[in-house]
This record gives C-alpha cells, sequence and structure tokens, in this order.
C-alpha cells in the first residue's frame, strides 16, 4: 500500500480546519499543514491539535499563493503519495484507504476522490472536469454557461453527464481533493506558482500531467465531505475578478495558440461589456462604482 501525505493548504481557516485534521487523523496518512498568514487563528487551531495528534505545521508569515504553499508541503514529506485536501473537505471513514487501494489498481499517477455536497451528493460539475478548450472559457467568459448551463459546451466541459457512481479515467479532478504519486509529482516539476494567489494552477498541473501520458483516475469510493469555496469566499469581489481571468489568460498563453489567445481575450472583453451592462441595470447588488472598478481592474491584467 503506498503511504500518503495529506497537504492542507490554510487561509483563516480556523472555522474548518477542525473537522478536517481530526477526519485525517483517524486515516492512515501523515500531516501537513502550510498556513499561508492566517489572522483568525488558524494556527492556533493546528497547534492545539498538534499537541494530541502528529503532524506537521508550516506557518508562512504572507500569504504566497496556493501552488507556493502546495510545493512547499510537498518538500516537507517523502510520501509516496501526497494527496492535497483544501481544509473545508472531510474524508469519510476510509477514504483514504479507497484512494491509495484506487491508485495503485489502476496504476495511475493521479485521482480524484469523490466530493459530496451537504446533501451527500455528487458535487457535479466540479469533482472533474475535462480541460478547458478556449470555446469552453469563452463561454464562461461571456456569461453563456451560467444563463444556459444545458448547453452543449458546459455539459462537455464540467461532465454533467457522467455517471459519478463508476471509477473511471478523467482530466481534471478538483484541486480540493487531488492524490498524485510521487513519481508524477516530480515528472510535472509540481505546481506553477505563477499562478497566485489562487485559481487554474490545478488545471494547468493536470494538463501537464496528461501531457506526460500520465493517467487520472475518478475514485468515487474516497468519499468526502467538501462545503466548497472557502478560500476564495473571502475575497473581494475585485479581486475575484481580477485574480480569476489574469490565472485564465495565463493558463491560455501556456497552453493555447496565439490565435486562441486573441479569441479568448477579445471574449473577455466582451464579457466584462455584458457584466458592466447588467451592473448598470442593478442585476449585481452593492455599489455600481465598486464593480464596474473590478471590472475595469481585471481588464487591465488581461489587455
Amino acid at each position: 500500500m503506498h503511504r500518503c501525505s495529506a497537504i492542507v493548504v490554510t487561509y483563516n481557516s480556523a472555522a474548518t480546519i477542525g473537522a478536517c485534521l481530526e477526519a485525517l487523523a483517524r486515516e492512515p496518512c501523515d500531516i501537513v499543514v502550510v498556513d499561508n498568514a492566517s489572522q483568525d487563528g488558524t494556527v492556533q487551531r493546528v497547534e492545539d491539535f498538534v499537541a494530541w495528534h502528529e503532524l506537521r505545521l508550516v506557518a508562512n508569515a504572507s500569504n504566497l499563493g496556493f501552488a507556493a504553499a502546495v510545493n512547499q508541503g510537498a518538500r516537507e514529506t517523502d510520501a509516496d503519495v501526497l494527496l492535497i485536501l483544501n481544509p473545508d473537505a472531510v474524508a469519510e471513514p476510509g477514504a483514504i484507504n479507497a484512494l491509495m487501494q484506487c491508485l495503485q489498481a489502476t496504476q495511475a499517477g493521479a485521482a480524484g476522490g469523490a466530493l459530496l455536497r451537504d446533501d451527500g451528493q455528487p458535487a457535479r460539475g466540479f469533482a472533474f472536469r475535462r480541460l478547458p478548450t478556449v470555446t469552453a472559457l469563452i463561454f464562461e467568459a461571456i456569461l453563456l454557461n451560467q444563463l444556459w448551463s444545458s448547453n452543449p459546451v458546459n455539459r462537455r466541459y464540467r461532465c454533467l453527464d457522467a455517471d459519478y457512481s463508476r471509477l473511471q479515467e478523467i482530466e481534471q479532478p478538483a484541486g480540493a481533493c487531488l492524490a498524485i504519486t510521487r513519481e508524477a509529482w516530480h515528472s510535472a516539476g509540481g505546481m506553477d506558482e505563477s499562478f497566485c494567489p489562487v485559481w487554474f494552477e490545478d488545471v494547468d498541473f493536470c494538463k501537464r500531467l496528461l501531457n506526460l501520458s500520465t493517467k487520472i483516475v475518478y475514485c468515487p469510493a474516497a468519499r468526502f465531505r467538501h462545503s466548497g469555496a472557502h478560500s476564495v469566499g473571502q475575497l473581494s469581489f475585485r479581486n475575484k475578478q481580477v485574480f480569476w481571468y489574469a490565472n485564465m489568460l495565463r493558463y491560455a498563453r501556456k497552453h493555447f495558440t496565439a490565435e486562441q489567445v486573441r479569441s479568448l481575450r477579445a471574449g473577455i472583453f466582451a464579457g466584462m461589456l455584458v457584466r458592466s451592462f447588467a451592473a448598470v441595470l442593478g442585476a449585481r447588488q452593492g455599489g455600481l462604482g465598486e464593480t464596474l472598478g473590478a471590472y475595469w481592474a481585471a481588464l487591465r491584467e488581461v489587455r
């Protein structure tokens, strides 16, 4: 059986980290917590946990971003498998064993577990997806996927028709629960820290794994309850726009052709016009100036 280390990156996670660590302590894996300069007592919660359970804590003086923190955690352990796990993901009993058995049985280099909503149903459209095409990202930018979620491009991108009870090869498990063998991790060179502070680092990592012909699988028996949007929910509206679009375009520049990047940039500009018009009409609650300022800041990042 593979030896596993769970790498949990925290940022103002005091409300969720306790349940995550308690569940991991009952599973056969080491625990590494990397804190990105939390201000809410997260580090104290983890230190209190250390008094009763063994784990390693890396407390950063500043927020280095998710990818850099994961890379830090990987350097803290020599385990055969690295399990990247969000602090709001709680392993059900036996989840880690199921994930390790799945990796060994399939001889995969990476695997995602079943992320469950509060009602116990799979997080359809989130637990795993296909790698984004330029069309899928343009549909995101112009709000088409939000306004018409059942469109064929979005159904394919988010795997909305997939059978979530079946073990299967996939392209991109959610970074909230992603297990990688040490060999695959080193082959890909870890996460790209330029995707800072958040978004598209896991997509880029899976893309690079697949470029190396690494098999990635979805393991439905490895079940994790996941509340979702823990870290990004703390971002201001402005920063959500800036980080999302800047890292979307960064991903495109790495993996798409120059012509595709130009098409995506045009789609982002068009989408921003639609969003700005909707803001003027009052479709979004909050100050109009704040909203338009956030979109303008995002446009400056992608021009």
